[in-house]
């Protein structure tokens, strides 16, 4: 196989929260005002991403790993999670706020779900005056102040407030309760799983006007009573990529492209790249591509000596 950079169809996701600007800002296929997600590389059972360009045009996530895992997912990658693609990356719109909600561990996941935890981070594209994100405690708690503070329709206020702008990065350990605030623009990478626990939903109804379901009991175990310092300071090099966040389940740098930069290209894991701002040229052997904000990009771990070129803001994300 002459193996290539991946593009994928995105995934677009109804949600009662979401809106337009990934057709606006990010270009993306949406159809109705309330898109709230663009799944952009994923291998979660019934929304598996299928190739947009070149020979494998039309072959879903899956059955490309399956053609050679250690040429797609790389050596490490495979000794580490097997087979299967191990990371889920995707655009948010959320025009109202996003549902309190936490994600259990590996561990818990493992054993009630028989799937990954849900460890995450977040990049912000954008976000409108007054935009906040919910992460984690205000101060340390426990199991039984929260509970009275859910009784009472009050969780909101155990919990810290971030106003946040562009470029700013949090971590969010499986455990940290967790919003999405109205007005913010989010590319969020994340372990394969769709495992979320609703612990609070503002009292809102749905179309049918009626209460979403909460998970109340199952998120009780899940949580991480603890204060946490999710949010990430990094550097900004110019053409160089600056380390993020670092975890088990990947790394995510920040790549300011004001020229030319190399991509972290090796056998041991895929390279994923995701374009925040401008636009850029990708080079790989004697061909190229041209990439545009919003666009993301699988390069598999067969790929050697890829450049980019141009004035752009991208994320790196591979597992080292």
């Amino acid at each position: 196989m002459d193996w290539y950079p991946l593009v994928f169809n995105p995934i677009i996701k109804e949600r009662i929260w979401g809106g337009t600007k990934l057709r606006d800002v990010l270009h993306k296929p949406i159809v109705s005002n309330i898109s709230g997600e663009s799944w952009e590389l994923s291998t979660v059972p019934g929304d598996v991403s299928v190739v947009a360009n070149g020979a494998l045009e039309g072959t879903d996530l899956n059955a490309v790993v399956a053609l050679n895992p250690k040429a797609v997912l790389g050596k490490k990658v495979v000794a580490q999670f097997g087979d299967q693609f191990p990371l889920l990356f995707k655009f948010l719109d959320a025009r109202e706020d996003l549902s309190i909600q936490v994600h259990p561990n590996d561990a818990l996941a493992k054993e009630r779900h028989n799937s990954f935890g849900k460890t995450e981070m977040w990049y912000v594209m954008q976000a409108d005056p007054g935009a906040q994100l919910i992460v984690g405690f205000k101060e340390d708690s426990n199991a039984e102040a929260y509970k009275t503070a859910l009784a009472q329709h009050q969780v909101v206020d155990l919990l810290a407030k971030h106003s946040v702008q562009k470029g700013d990065v949090f971590f969010l350990e499986t455990g940290t309760v967790h919003a999405i605030g109205a007005g913010t623009l989010i590319a969020e990478i994340q372990q394969t799983s769709d495992i979320t626990y609703r612990i609070y939903d503002f009292d809102r109804r749905d179309d049918q006007g009626n209460l979403r379901e909460l998970h109340t009991e199952l998120a009780l175990e899940a949580i991480n009573y603890q204060r946490t310092e999710s949010k990430k300071t990094y550097a900004q090099n110019t053409n160089v990529s600056n380390v993020m966040v670092d975890c088990p389940y990947f790394t995510t740098s920040f790549i300011p492209l004001t020229d030319t930069a190399s991509v972290h290209c090796t056998n041991d894991s895929f390279t994923v790249l995701m374009v925040m701002e401008g636009d850029c040229t990708l080079l790989y052997g004697d061909k190229k591509m041209e990439l545009t904000k919003g666009t993301t990009i699988l390069l598999p771990a067969a790929l050697e000596a890829v450049q980019l070129k141009g004035n752009a803001e991208l994320l790196e994300i591979t597992i080292s």
